[in-house]
């Protein structure tokens, strides 16, 4: 009897774990021989989360822009998870040096570019190894997995892929399901690369997966990628540069992990590369993010990506197919958790040790300037959960972002003072230092991007530590009254204020705004100021509580006049007064432009500004009736030259001419402009160098950088009486993204390089890049028969995280006549 019960109880956990259902015994069809749409990888881990409640613990931690739901799992033996909450503050004490931990948490992170659609397939397998045959690894480990960080465009691959696949399946390179359409599958909703986006947060994806992350900060983080089908698979250690900031023991625990993933590549004949291509320098992917956060991030990269389906033939012949990507996928999960695992007090104690109070040079930052832009900016800081306060009367001396130079700033109840004596401090140097330090000029990504300078703030980097409140930031007491007055003015100076104008235009409140400084009631006001009159808006009988209810949403202060009669500057019946009508926009989207460049006009007008715009594909425009439109808008994109044939060119031109507007940007200028006398704006032309050179094969990368700008910032004079820059003082920060370069226009540039302003303050700019970008145009704008033509040669909604360059493109919709 008693042997029979122990037997039975031997038994137990082998039964459990023949119940559990591996991926393919789940779906009903073998892993790797479909694509697996979302909701079905959702019901998978439901399913597993009901199977394994006691080792597994799922959340839907938010949703998308199409309403597909995130999830986030966490695993571990039914010990730890009993004690999960324990393990997690434990962990975290290690933010403040204190705590004794003793397990590790690795986070993996899969299928943030939707058509590296590997990735998911192989997590699903993952978890179910972690359950069974490597269940061992989790004594010591708690691992977060998030199986598609990018639903949206992982679901828009799978279904374009499985409506043009051949049956089965055709391994051709050239048929079509080797090819996807100009929106592929890589990016989310609004055509953003979600892994450039984990510090700028500017998508809800990114938003809602930073509040868990910033719940754990793992050891470990793990972002699964694709490349091209002919690349064999990457992973760390990573290539430089290296951040400074980046710990030796984060390099070293790279090459151990990257030798236990060789080690079973090895003993499959798989090849692979390390220390190539993907550097460890901008802030925002997924695997820099989680190292200044203390971890060990990394990319690893399987060929394939959307152009591989369910298998392709590579270029030497070979057939790559979705089950071979799975399993190394797999292996290199699995041997992460391994590694981990091996490795538990180590990564404890450097955690800890990362987070020790550093050295760095400069202590404190501190921020000045206009109060939306501190709020927009303290906004993102809360999201990062790095520490901000007021700043005290005091005078603050260290680099001064403006000039370069050593300088001073007043530091009041109204500045933003971030020290680096806080358990962000790395994260903090990294985002506010005003250059980042450069061991290799060739780089995978842009090399700037200085906070202050994206804001637009004046700012000082003091090595010395600043007296700060503990209050917070003083916002502007919101003091606006409508009652029955003549007329409201309220100052155009950021988004804030193109929100409360496009808030008001939707409602169809008619507005105007002043080309011309005025003093009015003792009170100055600036070029752009908007002047809301009672007389214009006689039609709309609940115009006050319109008024009213703009000013509350947008915390946008209206100052109240009973004249017009101003005491200084141009009446408001004055020509120098215009008004804004509700305009009608247009967005030319399709193969000549970038999905990308598209993606951020979208997600401006749709996300921040809140205003309407149609969308017009390229297909189908020749059909437009463009009268139907006051505003077109042409993308940055390669494609202008082939879709500008004459007929749509003259259709362009002959609606400006009859008062259109016209927003060219970056490739969009070379398109419209080239060989047409009608354009004012001519492209830069260097000498060339008439000497001829033979370079050596291994040294043209090198030769190459030289006429290149890998995202540099750049001092530029502004002109702000120009329509284009209102609300601007006279020097903007622009991040340079290549060396386009155009002469200034004889009357409208906006924007520009001044002589000896083409040395980049903070990023790489080879020497070729620089000499032709010198003293060439950045915005513009030029008459056309009755029409506008606006020209943005680099990219103010760039990743829409440059914030100072949003207003000259509502500028661009609003201002400009």
């Amino acid at each position: 009897m008693k042997l029979t019960l122990r037997i039975a109880l031997l038994l137990i956990p082998i039964l459990g774990l023949a119940q559990l259902k591996s991926p393919s015994e789940f779906l009903g069809y073998e892993l790797g021989t479909q694509f697996t749409r979302h909701h079905e990888v959702v019901d998978y881990y439901q399913y597993l989360a009901e199977a394994e409640p006691n080792r597994m613990k799922l959340i839907e931690y938010g949703k998308t822009n199409e309403r597909r739901p995130l999830i986030l799992v966490t695993i571990s033996t039914e010990e730890n998870m009993q004690n999960l909450e324990q393990i997690r503050e434990e962990h975290m004490k290690g933010l403040n040096g204190e705590g004794s931990p003793n397990k590790a948490i690795v986070w993996l992170s899969y299928n943030v570019h939707g058509n590296e659609s590997v990735s998911t397939e192989a997590s699903m397998q993952t978890i179910y190894d972690l359950f069974t045959s490597k269940s061992k690894y989790l004594e010591d480990i708690v691992v977060l997995i998030d199986p598609c960080i990018n639903p949206d465009g992982r679901d828009r691959y799978v279904n374009w892929y499985n409506q043009f696949k051949n049956a089965p399946n055709q391994v051709d390179p050239q048929s079509k399901e080797h090819h996807e359409n100009w929106w592929s599958g890589r990016s989310n909703h609004y055509m953003f690369d979600l892994n450039r986006d984990w510090a700028w947060l500017t998508q809800v994806e990114s938003q809602q997966r930073l509040k868990q992350f910033n719940k754990w900060l793992p050891h470990v983080h793990v972002d699964f990628h694709e490349q091209g089908v002919d690349n064999p698979y990457f992973f760390a250690p990573a290539a430089e540069p290296f951040h400074e900031v980046i710990t030796d023991f984060q390099r070293e625990f790279q090459e151990t992990i990257g030798k236990n993933h060789a080690k079973y590549f090895d003993e499959n004949g798989w090849f692979y590369f390390t220390k190539e291509v993907f550097d460890l320098l901008y802030p925002s992917y997924g695997d820099t993010y989680p190292t200044y956060n203390g971890g060990i991030g990394m990319t690893y990269e399987q060929g394939g990506s959307g152009r591989a389906g369910l298998g392709i033939i590579t270029s030497i012949g070979d057939t790559l197919t979705l089950k071979d990507r799975i399993a190394h996928h797999h292996t290199t999960g699995l041997s992460t958790v391994e590694v981990a695992a091996n490795n538990v007090a180590k990564l404890n104690d450097e955690f800890k040790k990362f987070y020790l109070n550093k050295d760095y040079k400069y202590n404190s930052y501190v921020l000045n300037g206009n109060p939306d832009k501190i709020e927009a900016l303290a906004d993102l800081l809360n999201k990062h959960e790095i520490e901000f306060q007021a700043g005290t009367n005091v005078t603050v001396k260290g680099y001064n972002y403006n000039t370069g130079k050593t300088g001073t700033i007043k530091s009041t109840e109204k500045s933003l003072v971030i020290s680096t004596n806080q358990p962000k401090s790395t994260l903090v140097k990294v985002l506010f230092e005003p250059s980042a330090k450069l061991s290799d000029s060739v780089t995978y990504d842009i090399t700037a991007w200085s906070l202050p300078y994206a804001y637009g703030l004046d700012a000082i980097a003091s090595e010395s530590s600043v007296s700060k409140t503990s209050n917070s930031i003083t916002q502007p007491e919101l003091k606006s009254t409508v009652a029955n007055s003549y007329a409201y003015l309220a100052d155009w100076n950021s988004m804030k204020d193109a929100k409360f104008l496009a808030e008001l235009l939707r409602n169809n409140v008619r507005v105007r705004y002043a080309h011309k400084p005025f003093t009015l009631d003792g009170i100055s006001h600036e070029r752009g100021t908007l002047i809301i009159t009672k007389s214009d808006n006689k039609h709309l009988k609940d115009f006050n509580d319109i008024l009213k209810n703009a000013s509350i949403n947008n915390s946008k202060n209206v100052i109240s006049t009973n004249t017009g009669f101003v005491e200084s500057g141009k009446d408001f019946g004055s020509g120098y007064v215009d008004i804004i009508q509700n305009l009608k926009i247009a967005v030319l989207s399709g193969e000549p432009t970038s999905t990308l460049r598209f993606g951020e006009i979208w997600n401006f007008f749709e996300q921040q500004l809140d205003y309407p715009i149609s969308v017009l594909d390229e297909g189908y425009f020749g059909r437009v009736d463009l009268s139907k439109y006051d505003i077109l808008i042409l993308p940055d994109g390669r494609g202008y030259n082939s879709f500008l044939n004459s007929y749509t060119k003259e259709k362009i031109k002959d609606w400006v001419k009859r008062g259109g507007k016209l927003i060219a940007m970056g490739g969009a200028i070379d398109g419209i402009t080239a060989k047409d006398e009608d354009f004012k704006l001519s492209e830069k032309e260097m000498e060339k160098d008439s000497s001829t050179t033979i370079e050596s094969f291994e040294v043209s990368e090198r030769e190459q950088i030289k006429s290149a700008i890998t995202g540099a910032i750049f001092k530029a004079t502004v002109d702000n009486t120009n329509p284009l820059a209102y609300g601007y003082d006279d020097t903007y920060f622009t991040l340079k993204l290549g060396a386009r370069s155009y002469n200034y226009l004889e009357n409208g540039s906006a924007v520009y390089l001044s002589k000896g302003n083409n040395e980049p303050v903070s990023g790489f700019a080879g020497s070729e890049a620089k000499k032709k970008i010198a003293e060439t145009l950045i915005y513009g704008t030029e008459q056309m028969g009755r029409g506008q033509i606006i020209y943005m040669v680099d990219n103010p909604l760039f990743r829409g995280f440059w914030e100072n360059g949003k207003l000259f493109f509502a500028n661009a919709l609003f201002m400009v006549k």
